[in-house]
This record gives structure tokens, sequence and C-alpha cells, in this order.
């Protein structure tokens, strides 16, 4: 294997040629150069475009959470990740939900905060309201920066200003407002941002430093809301009143301990993500948001919430910040991300928000209900006993009968599913 760098002028290089470069530094086969080639709907040219250095593309599971009933509208959820019970999850509580009357949902206007920090303000209480009488004017000059985004009835709304202590002395964070319609707004909202900085470095006095989007989009959430009744919660050996109280515990535990908060999360947006991701939009971003958002008052808490109505069903709610766009950078670009967007059947980046908050919330009532009754491992391990089938080596109707195996022997284990192959291809030759 050739140990030489790579060489500086990599990033101009063609994909073939830093595939070509790869081989011969790392030593691919054939094989593993032909799956990097292998780009399926995202072409190799269009992935050129997106990011630097492209060679290739990844590629993951996409498939298809059913019987979700949102506000009142069947929607089929794409789903883009790799975990093992994700989407039967979230299938079987839409199921139940449906019960209850299904997902109740609303999301706020797609205002972004964009921050521009201002160093060395000589006198930050007088720069404060000299800023904010300057409010108006400021607002229009940033909105001169895009004026389709405020023809669209989007644009700049407001601005917030605060000053806080650090080490290196006091500093002034102004927040401008944005209204970013159907986009995730990131490009809209930094352009502001930087735009107003030296009209801001002249009223306080100070110097711009950081001017970029928040992506705790505090003014930006999404809500979801769903009754599980009781009766139909019932599995042996538990009745429908010891499931809901068992849920109900299970979110006291989160709401009580950071560290059952923070898996409970991230079951969430195990949810969430995996919408975000097969609609092209970014899930880094959202999943920051989140977990921000569920530490806000100081400390860290359980995103969604549920207690007993009257009638002693389960009632389940979330809340949170969701920043995603049905236009724009690689949702256009991306044809997968395209199709997800029309099988969502969604008209703007509000109603996406809609139903990402309500997959979240049927992950999480999928994920605490199995948790607190039969125990996560019993379906997440038949499911996962398919993945280690096939590591294993096993090939079509193989990988059904060792999973299956695997799984009634509680023995998830890639030693076991090589005895198992082992024995069915003996089997098999006997035969012939």
């Amino acid at each position: 294997m050739d140990n030489k760098p790579l060489p500086d002028d990599f990033y101009k290089k063609t994909p073939a040629e830093r595939l070509s470069l790869l081989q011969k530094h790392f030593n691919l086969s054939e094989e593993e150069c032909a799956l990097l080639r292998n780009t399926g709907a995202l072409e190799l040219e269009t992935a050129n475009r997106m990011i630097e250095n492209v060679v290739g593309a990844a590629h993951l599971p996409f498939g298809i959470a059913t019987f979700f009933l949102i506000n009142g509208r069947e929607v089929p959820i794409p789903m883009t990740l790799e975990e093992p019970s994700v989407v039967a999850g979230a299938s079987y509580s839409a199921k139940l939900a449906r019960l209850g009357g299904g997902f109740t949902a609303s999301a706020d206007e797609p205002v972004m905060i964009g921050q521009i920090q201002l160093v060395k303000v000589p006198e930050p209480k007088k720069a404060e309201q000299a800023i904010l009488k300057a409010k108006a004017k400021l607002l229009e000059f940033a909105n001169s920066k895009d004026p389709l985004l405020v023809k669209l009835g989007g644009g700049a709304r407001g601005l917030e200003v605060r000053t806080l202590p650090t080490p290196s002395g006091p500093i002034l964070v102004v927040h401008i407002l944005v209204n970013v319609l159907d986009a995730m707004g990131a490009n809209a909202v930094n352009t502001m941002a930087e735009a107003i900085s030296p009209e801001l470095e002249k009223l306080s006095g100070g110097k711009a430093r950081l001017r970029i989007i928040s992506n705790l989009a505090v003014h930006r959430l999404a809500r979801a809301k769903a009754i599980w009744k009781k009766e139909a919660l019932a599995k042996e050996p538990f009745s429908g009143e010891e499931v809901v109280q068992a849920v109900i515990e299970a979110f006291e535990f989160a709401d009580a301990d950071p560290f059952r908060a923070c898996t409970n999360n991230k079951g969430i947006m195990n949810g969430i993500d995996s919408v975000v991701i097969a609609t092209g939009n970014d899930w880094r971003a959202v999943e920051a948001g989140a977990h921000a958002y569920a530490a806000l008052d100081g400390r860290y808490k359980p995103l969604a919430r549920y207690h007993k109505n009257k009638n002693g069903d389960l009632v389940g709610e979330i809340e949170l910040p969701i920043a995603v766009g049905t236009i724009g950078g690689s949702i256009k670009t991306n044809p997968l991300a395209q199709i997800s967007l029309k099988l969502l059947g969604v008209k703007s980046a509000q109603e996406l928000a809609m139903i990402l908050a309500s997959v979240g919330l049927a992950q999480n009532f999928a994920a605490l209900r199995a948790l607190a009754t039969e125990g996560i491992q019993r379906g997440h391990m038949r499911l996962h006993a398919r993945n280690i089938a096939v590591m294993a080596g096993a090939k079509g109707e193989q990988i059904d009968k060792i999973a299956a195996q695997l799984a009634e022997e509680k023995a998830v284990r890639m030693d076991r599913a090589k005895e198992l192959l082992e024995e069915l291809q003996k089997g098999r030759k006997k035969s012939d």
C-alpha cells in the first residue's frame, strides 16, 4: 500500500481521478471501487456539485412508515436510516394512535434568528438603546438584500439585543428575526446579518465578529399531540391501564434524570432525523436545535410529555424547534428528496415541520411502550438478526431462516449465525 499523502490538488481532480488515486493509495479492489461508483439516483456529476472531493455516494435504506393520520390527512412517511425497528415502531405507534384520531399538529411561522456578535462596545446599555431606536431602518436595509423573499411575504421582521458577560469583557448580541418562508433559511439570514453589521458597529462603537444563523430556532417551534386509547394498548400479560401507567412512569424517569432524558430524546430523533434526511434537509441543524431546546431552562428535559386524560387514555405531546425547508440547497438537487416531498404531499415548510413533530412523538411512544413492557431487545433484536445473518454470509431465503432461528434462540450472535449457515449449506449439499 502506498502511504504517501494524497496530492494537494486532490480537490481539483474529477471524481473518477480521485477514486483512481484512492484505489492506488489504499489498495481498493475493483469491486470496492464499483460500489463507490454506484451512486443510484444521485448522479455523480450532481454529487460532485453538492460537496467537495466527491468519489462516489453512500447508501442508506429508504423505507416507508405507514398508518400515519396527521391533521386528518393520510401521510406515508419516507424514512432514510440504518437502525432496525424504527420504521416498524413508528408505523405501529401511528396505527394505535388512529383509534384516538391520529396526530394533531401545528407549527409556528418559519422565523429564524441571525446572530451578530459585537465586541469592544464601550457603553453596552447605551448601544442597546441606539440599536433598538434604529430598528426600523436596520430591518428595511436588511430586506433590501433579499427583495424576492420580501415580495413573496417573508423578510426581516424583528430585532432583539442582549448584553452578555464573557472573560474577554461584555459582548453585545443582536438577533435579527427573519421569516424565511419555505426555506431552511441559512443563506438568507446570514446575508442579512452580514449586511447590517457595519451599521451596528457605528451604532454601538464596537467591532462585529460572528454573523451567523442560530440553530436554536425558538421562534420556529412545531408541536404534535396524540391520544392512545387504553383498550388498544393491552397486550398480554399487561392490561391497557398498566401500559398507560408504565409509559407515564417511563416519561417521569426521563423528566427527573438527564441521563435517561438524553437517550429518550435520541429515540425521538431516530424518527425525525430519518425523515429530515429523506427530504434532503440538514439533520445536524435539527438535532442541535432539539437538544439545545431540551436544555433551554438550564436542565436537560425530555422533548415529549405524557399524561392520562379523564378516560384513562394516554395523551402524548411534543414541542421542539424544527427548521426545515421544501426548497433550496440539496433539496432541489437530490432526486430522492423530491420523491420524499411528493410522497408526503407537503405544500410548505410548516406542514413538513408538523409531520416531523408527529413522527418524533410516534417514535417516542413506540420506544417507551416497548421499554416499559416487553423490553426493547425483543423487537429490535428480531430485526437485527437479519443484519447478523447477512454479515455471516447468508443469501436469499437463508437470511430469513437464520434470522428466525437466532431470534427464537435469543442468540443473535455472529458465531451462531455462521454455525446455522454452515448447517443449511451442508443440508443443501446432501439434498443435491
